[in-house]
């Protein structure tokens, strides 16, 4: 099997500025395990020496190169909040954060975070803040209800995928009173984050993007600067377009298995064989097999997604006929009750089944 990354597992993450395939960043150096094995002298050494070094990377604490001593604020702990909190405490910055759940409060002072009451609290406190939040309507909301706590030299981290426009409009509110704000959109699930495997999108003034370099570091093995503001939130939506149409491809595939007496285990092992391969089979592929759906992404924030996509496609004059045909899956597995369960659940809608069947 693939390993999931797809890549080396680098020390350093690598960073992209728009319009080319280098920053000034991208000279670093970035330590590899395959880089180092080409040195040692034979392969009965290279494969042990790899799995422990590997080990030793994935089980000690995780640095970042230079840690600020200011806090992160962190606004919404949920799936992607927490697992953003993870990351960043374990590379050494001091994290304050709240949500309206009080469940993940508690999990985020646990993994070592600082629990605030309100979001007015975490924005006079921090100079940088991330947003990890449902949906824009949320993001504007808090924006609104703690507009006195903003003020000029901050910079607001919206990891939120929103629509581009209303991301455009509020980064040209927010410049009026001196605040950036960034779309930084995450490509990778909740437990993709954790684990450091997720790529970070970025849309925003060049300044605030260099600004946010040492955090962007910590999220993503890799982070590309796409362009201004809603840039970041298109590259998202068309980075998810392809994603959820590979997601919704597999489960159609193994329900299709299943029903003309294929073995489903046999079945997906030779698929991520063949050139049908793609990484949903490694990160979807086992929760399908099992109908275990504890959710890494919730399918109806990507049904929310698709959505989006759909109308970006009708104000280009794009006609998108499969993101059409997959809103009606994702929609129809919603009404039977799937919605907060992983996206990997649409595959009970393929293969006839009801929501119970589905429920961890």
């Amino acid at each position: 099997m693939r390993r999931r990354g797809g890549g080396q597992s680098n020390c350093w993450a690598k960073v992209h500025g728009a319009g080319s395939s280098r920053s000034p960043h991208a000279g670093r150096i970035v330590f590899s395990l395959s880089a180092i094995v080409t040195h040692l002298p034979t392969a009965s050494l290279v494969v042990p020496l790899m799995a422990k070094a590997q080990s030793l990377i994935d089980s000690s604490p995780m640095m970042s190169p230079h840690p600020s001593a200011l806090p992160i604020g962190l606004i919404g702990l949920g799936l992607m909040g927490g697992a953003f909190a993870a990351r960043l405490l374990r590379a050494g910055f001091v994290v304050v954060g709240c949500d309206i759940d009080p469940t993940c409060c508690a999990a985020f002072v646990k993994q070592g975070g600082d629990s605030l009451g309100t979001t007015e609290d975490v924005l006079r406190r921090c100079d940088r803040v991330i947003f990890s939040l449902p949906s824009h309507r949320e993001v504007a909301q808090v924006v609104a209800e703690a507009s006195e706590a903003l003020r000029p030299g901050q910079i607001i981290i919206d990891t939120t995928t929103g629509h581009p426009t209303a991301t455009m409009e509020l980064a040209g509110e927010l410049a009026v009173r001196g605040v950036t704000y960034l779309d930084a959109t995450i490509s990778g699930n909740s437990a993709q984050v954790r684990d450091g495997f997720a790529v970070v999108m970025v849309g925003g003034v060049a300044e605030g993007f260099a600004a946010c370099g040492d955090v962007f570091a910590v999220l993503g093995q890799e982070t590309f600067h796409t362009g201004g503001s809603g840039m970041g939130a298109k590259m998202k939506l068309v980075t998810n377009l392809v994603l959820g149409l590979n997601r919704a491809a597999l489960a159609e595939g193994l329900a299709l298995g299943e029903a003309i007496g294929l073995d489903p285990d046999l079945t997906l092992r030779v698929m991520q064989r063949t050139p049908a391969y793609s990484r949903a089979m490694d990160v979807k592929g086992e929760k399908m097999l099992r109908s275990e759906f504890s959710p890494d992404a919730r399918l109806s924030q990507h049904l929310k997604d698709v959505r989006l996509m759909l109308e970006l496609g009708e104000q280009a004059g794009l006609p998108m006929t499969l993101s059409a045909a997959h809103r009606e899956i994702l929609e129809a597995a919603e009404a039977a009750g799937l919605g907060a369960l992983d996206n990997s659940a649409l595959i009970q809608v393929l293969r006839g089944l009801t929501a119970k069947a589905g429920r961890p």
